[in-house]
């Protein structure tokens, strides 16, 4: 069993590495579901980690259709990633009618050849999920990371089964989005994937003694300046060994 851990910060991966993850999906900004970290963030963690470190190619929050820009500054992206020496990268473009948008999905793969390259959840706002697995897979993507097409992965495991099913070894099918303690079994069991992507999410106090009485959070009012998201590496080794468990169970 193969364990994707993502991570949003350089103490989460460090995180990662020691609960035992296989690989690690290194991303920015968690409130929109991840985008492209900061290149000295990338060489931080690429220097100090030594799992398979894939990178979040993604300018922005929002929808998958790009524009001419931001489809340059994700060549851009690759292009650094290579320099720093990552094992792969992660990425989805749609065309506005909701297809996998295979010219220019394509381009980036040749681009970033010999890394590999995983279609993100982009693939659960298409319109056909079977139409997209077979565009994915002609277009040279290595897996695809999905949650079924629902808001999480429990709920999709009918069809993350069938995908798994009609991809017969093409592609990886690697389900994510509340893949946790609760639910690991039952996807994997149920669905007979060889991969998982969770996020073991926990939260670290912050190191700070001073605190500004009016003002909890720069963005907000509950605190969060002083909660710093981060990775339990005991909750990574409790889902592999639920997941590896529900192999053997088969």
């Amino acid at each position: 069993m193969i364990v994707e851990v993502v991570v949003y910060n350089i103490m989460s991966a460090l995180k990662a590495q020691q609960g035992g993850a296989d690989r690690i999906e290194l991303c920015d900004s968690p409130g929109d579901g991840g985008t492209t970290p900061a290149l000295g963030t990338v060489e931080v963690v690429r220097k100090n980690v030594n799992l398979d470190l894939y990178v979040m190619i993604r300018p922005r929050g929002g929808d998958f259709c790009y524009s001419s820009y931001e489809f340059h500054a994700m060549k851009r992206d690759i292009s650094h990633c290579q320099k720093t020496s990552v094992d792969g990268v992660v990425f989805g473009i749609l065309n506005p009618d909701g297809t996998i948008d295979k010219k220019r999905c394509s381009e980036l793969i040749k681009k970033v050849r010999p890394l590999k390259a995983t279609c993100h959840r982009a693939f659960d706002m298409t319109r056909d999920p079977f139409e997209a697995l077979e565009d994915c897979i002609e277009v040279g993507f290595d897996r695809i990371l999905t949650s079924g097409q629902q808001p999480q992965a429990i709920k999709g495991v009918p069809l993350i089964a069938e995908l798994n099913k009609k991809a017969n070894g093409r592609i990886i099918i690697m389900p994510g989005a509340g893949v946790n303690e609760e639910t690991v079994q039952s996807i994997v069991s149920t669905t007979g994937v060889g991969e998982i992507h969770c996020s073991a999410f926990a939260f670290d106090e912050s190191t700070m003694h001073y605190r500004k009485p009016n003002i909890k959070g720069m963005s907000s009012e509950d605190g969060s300046e002083y909660k710093l998201s981060t990775v339990d590496p005991m909750r990574i080794k409790k889902i592999r060994a639920l997941a590896e468990a529900s192999i053997t169970l088969k």
